[in-house]
């Protein structure tokens, strides 16, 4: 079998790639050239960093030193969902951090521990990647999730006074915008999944195959963290909302506008 590897003059062919689409940006005069520049020059020096960073961690494979690069990996997840919904970090940090925390954690110990069979389950080369593909679709769904709830109260604040009034408790009178939130923030995973295979080729399964492994093993792999990622996107939506809520809120059961940014 052909071995895939990627040589420097392929990672140039790649830049020179993006003319087109910096061409089309030019020629319809969208006012995103710059924004576009700027995220490709980041996305270059932050991996970069991290590649050099990562291969440090992989040869020391340290406990403490993994669980902290978890850590960092939640806190700037925490940061970009709370400024993508317009909520004030001092207010809301630690409400997101626990969901964020809590909602990878739990799918990272059943794919390492048990689909992967890994008495380690913090191993840093499976633990990093697992973690970041688990990371990334929760923080897009909480900022989709979270973002609706507050939205939806915001344009329907007579409509919860009235469900207060009629005796409901704030869980009862926030159920409906509840649920609309989660629907917004689970639909998208729910028809990934309906697609793959047939529409696409997901990630991991492709990564797999490019690392030289049988379809049906990348299919597993496909499988497992699809199931964790669902997982972990309905644990963080919805503790994410609860959490957030409990400060959100005053007395008489009013949103508090001192948690918006």
């Amino acid at each position: 079998m052909t071995e895939a590897v990627i040589h420097p003059w392929g990672v140039a062919a790649g830049y020179l790639m993006t003319l087109i689409p910096l061409g089309v940006i030019y020629w319809y005069k969208l006012p995103m050239m710059g924004q576009a520049l700027l995220a490709m020059v980041r996305m270059t020096i932050q991996l970069v960093f991290v590649g050099l960073y990562l291969q440090v961690v992989f040869r020391l494979n340290n406990f403490w030193l993994n669980l902290l690069w978890l850590v960092v990996m939640v806190a700037v997840a925490d940061g970009s969902i709370l400024k993508g919904c317009g909520l004030k970090i001092r207010v809301m940090a630690t409400e997101i951090f626990i969901a964020l925390l809590v909602g990878v954690a739990i799918p990272l110990i059943v794919f390492v521990g048990v689909v992967l069979s890994c008495p380690n389950v913090l191993d840093a080369r499976l633990m990093i990647p697992i973690a970041g593909m688990i990371l990334g679709n929760c923080m897009r769904a909480d900022i989709v999730g979270i973002r609706t709830f507050y939205q939806s109260l915001a344009g329907s604040q007579r409509i919860l006074e009235y469900r207060l009034g009629q005796s409901a408790s704030l869980s009862e009178a926030t159920r409906p915008f509840v649920i609309q939130a989660l629907q917004q923030a689970m639909t998208p995973t729910v028809a990934t999944m309906a697609t793959f295979g047939l529409v696409s080729l997901p990630g991991m399964m492709t990564g797999v195959i490019l690392g030289g492994n049988d379809p049906m093993t990348a299919i597993q792999y496909q499988i497992a963290i699809m199931l964790s990622i669902f997982t972990g996107t309905s644990i963080t939506v919805t503790l994410g909302i609860r959490l957030s809520a409990r400060r959100a809120f005053n007395a008489y059961g009013i949103p508090d506008k001192s948690i918006f940014a």
